[in-house]
């Protein structure tokens, strides 16, 4: 498959949030990249920066108590670390589209269906009040809802949850972005539902073509939807790969636990699920060496030490792991093909 162009970059990012308690590193040093039309997963436990990089991108995260350390969000190749508020503001929700995790709690109880999907049109003078309702009118259908007029003048305590959800994305959907950020978009809906949004959602990249971002918790979520998958952990990314690599080829011990705590297909009645002992790094104050290390069954001296080098194991698959390294005990996770970023096969 020919490579295709990078539409959003970020590139070494850093985000912290002063609080009462002290500085929380929430984002530690992370870079990844978005392709044209392509669905990329970020997956990882509650408090791993799933969420807080994703609203990075938008500058969603209040400043302050949150502020940048370091890095870049290019997103067609402008930096929008760089940009005034005024600028932002033009990109958000019409060029990079965000479904709220929760359709609750993010519409507003007292304004019609309809206003809030042509919200984002507020202050344009392109587009003619009537083009707007035509638009949201056509969104809406695009989206799955039936009898549109009725909806459009509905308040959200009358739609159903997968309803609501449904118009989270319409108003992602309605200025036709080139990226649209899902924060567990199905966390609060029936596996019935979920499976509509999710076939929705592949629906949309096929006939708009536009890039996803899937943040989730969820593996299954992963496994059906995306093209690849960054897998996070205190506030960094572990391990990255396309889908089968990460499920069938898993290089990180994070991962493997990921894997081993859901039951599968398999799994008989009684069996019990394994989960990850212990609890998330402290990140007031991140551990020095690898951010797992102390819940890792693999652990050796040096990764409560040093933080861990990127080991590439093929063009898509990296990993941040001392067991990837020459010295290491051989494991079942160790990959001869395996070398140190930057060095080359």
């Amino acid at each position: 498959m020919a490579e295709r162009e990078n539409i959003l970059e970020l590139k070494n990012l850093v985000f912290s949030f002063h609080t009462y308690g002290g500085e929380v590193k929430a984002v530690r040093d992370v870079s990844f990249n978005v392709r044209k039309g392509e669905i990329l997963g970020i997956v990882g436990e509650s408090g791993c920066g799933k969420s807080v990089t994703a609203q990075c991108i938008l500058r969603l995260n209040p400043e302050p108590p949150g502020f940048f350390e370091n890095g870049e969000i290019l997103f067609n190749g402008e930096d929008i670390l760089k940009m005034s508020n005024k600028e932002i503001r033009k990109i958000r929700g019409r060029e990079i589209g965000f479904v709220f995790q929760d359709p609750m709690t993010s519409l507003n109880p007292t304004m019609r269906v309809g206003a809030q999907i042509e919200e984002v049109f507020l202050g344009r003078t392109d587009v003619t009040k009537k083009e707007v309702k035509e638009r949201a009118l056509e969104i809406m259908k695009l989206v799955g809802i039936n009898d549109t007029e009725k909806r459009y003048k509905q308040y959200p305590h009358e739609l159903s949850g997968g309803m609501k959800q449904r118009i989270m994305i319409a108003i992602a959907l309605v200025s036709r972005p080139s990226v649209i950020i899902c924060d567990e978009p199905t966390t609060s809906l029936d596996v019935t539902i979920e499976a509509q949004i999710l076939d929705l959602l592949l629906e949309l990249r096929e006939k708009l073509g536009t890039s996803i971002i899937m943040i989730t918790h969820d593996l299954g979520v992963i496994a059906r939807l995306c093209d690849r998958v960054i897998v996070m952990y205190g506030g960094k990314i572990v391990e990255r790969g396309n889908v089968n690599e990460i499920f069938y080829d898993t290089a990180h011990p994070y991962t493997k636990g990921l894997m081993k705590s859901i039951a599968k297909l398999d799994t008989k009645k009684g069996d019990k699920l394994h989960p990850i002992e212990g609890t998330p790094p402290d990140l007031f104050a991140p551990p020095k060496g690898c951010p797992f290390a102390a819940r890792c069954d693999y652990a050796m001296d040096v990764c409560s030490q040093m933080p861990p080098e990127t080991y590439k194991i093929s063009e898509e698959h990296k990993t941040c792991c001392w067991l990837q390294h020459e010295m290491a005990p051989d494991t079942e996770l160790k990959k001869e093909n395996a070398v140190l970023e930057g060095e080359g096969k």
